[in-house]
């Protein structure tokens, strides 16, 4: 019975194959209002891939959010009821919960709506990861494309399949339903902390 222990060890330290990050880095992007579940599932895919990962954060602020054909909502105010130091703080946050460490990912604004500036934010020479879901995702994806960037699709699923939407979020804040199930504890407790229920319902209002 030993000797069969001493097999099982063997096979499991030397004979198993260990994943180990494909890239140096990667970057990744998201506007994040509100960050949810899935998010953190999208983050996390993108980590399990890299040393370090670069969180870019879309729609920084108004001079660079833009409206866009393929979905016109991202633009609007109850779109984007966060800061970017609101979502940095939280993104941060909620990487720190899942048991990164400082060294293992940065936070950036992400000018995804003015793409030729995306050079200026985060290194070009790395590879970008992406998730495709509807019209918006494969514009992003030919964003991308047009400025000679390497690109990693991590999943392309339809739109009926994407899972859990900020929108359902905030839209369970204006309306007084349960929301506290679909984040990470971390951003419940922010969340409250900011009163972005509040906020959320001052913008539905207004």
């Amino acid at each position: 019975m030993f000797i069969i222990f001493l097999k099982l060890l063997y096979f499991i330290y030397f004979m198993m194959p260990t994943e180990e990050p494909i890239y140096n880095k990667g970057v990744i992007h998201g506007r994040f209002q509100i960050l949810h579940n899935d998010h953190i599932k999208y983050l996390m895919a993108g980590k399990k891939l890299c040393k370090h990962l670069i969180v870019g954060i879309t729609n920084p602020d108004p001079s660079l959010t833009k409206h866009h054909d393929s979905n016109p909502h991202r633009s609007t105010p109850i779109a984007n009821p966060l800061s970017y130091y609101e979502r940095y703080v939280m993104v941060e946050t909620a990487l720190l919960e899942q048991g990164l460490n400082f060294l293992e990912f940065s936070i950036v604004p992400f000018p995804i709506n003015v793409p030729e500036l995306i050079k200026y934010y985060v290194p070009v020479d790395e590879i970008f990861f992406l998730t495709i879901y509807d019209d918006w995702g494969k514009q992003k994806k030919k964003f991308f494309e047009s400025l000679g960037l390497k690109i990693h699709v991590l999943w392309e699923v339809s739109l009926e399949n994407k899972g859990l939407s900020s929108s359902d979020i905030r839209e369970a804040m204006i309306t007084g339903v349960t929301w506290e199930h679909l984040v990470p504890p971390s951003v419940v407790r922010l969340m409250k902390k900011w009163d972005i229920p509040l906020r959320m319902k001052n913008l539905s209002s207004s």
